[in-house]
């Protein structure tokens, strides 16, 4: 398990084929790098892996950077193969993904590899 210091935390749980990373804090400007340096740790960390779960049942606010962020990680994870599942969600980002029409497109499941 690893903690990162900042004002958003990042708590990452892995087992063999998925990891978990729970969301504490603002998703902004200030911190969205920290979440896909994370993610895209894991991924090259983790090649087998199969299913990415991002908990976000403390998360604070999300602003265009945090929403640049999931997309980005949703591009990584597709062509890692792996599924990403955006899990908790609060109120506040569900309404921000289906205002941006990115809701289905980050949870979609990978396309087969061939």
């Amino acid at each position: 398990m690893t903690t990162h210091p900042h004002h958003l935390q990042l708590t990452t749980i892995d087992t063999q084929d998925s990891v978990r990373i729970e969301v504490h804090g603002d998703l902004d400007h200030d911190s969205a790098e920290l979440l896909l340096n994370e993610v895209t740790a894991q991924l090259a960390a983790r090649p087998a892996m199969t299913d990415l779960h991002l908990h976000f049942t403390d998360l604070g606010t999300v602003d265009s950077m945090g929403l640049s962020a999931l997309l980005m990680i949703g591009r990584r994870t597709t062509a890692a193969g792996v599924q990403l599942h955006l899990d908790d969600r609060p109120t506040r980002l569900d309404r921000l993904l289906r205002l941006t029409g990115t809701l289905d497109h980050l949870t979609a499941p990978p396309p087969p590899t061939r």
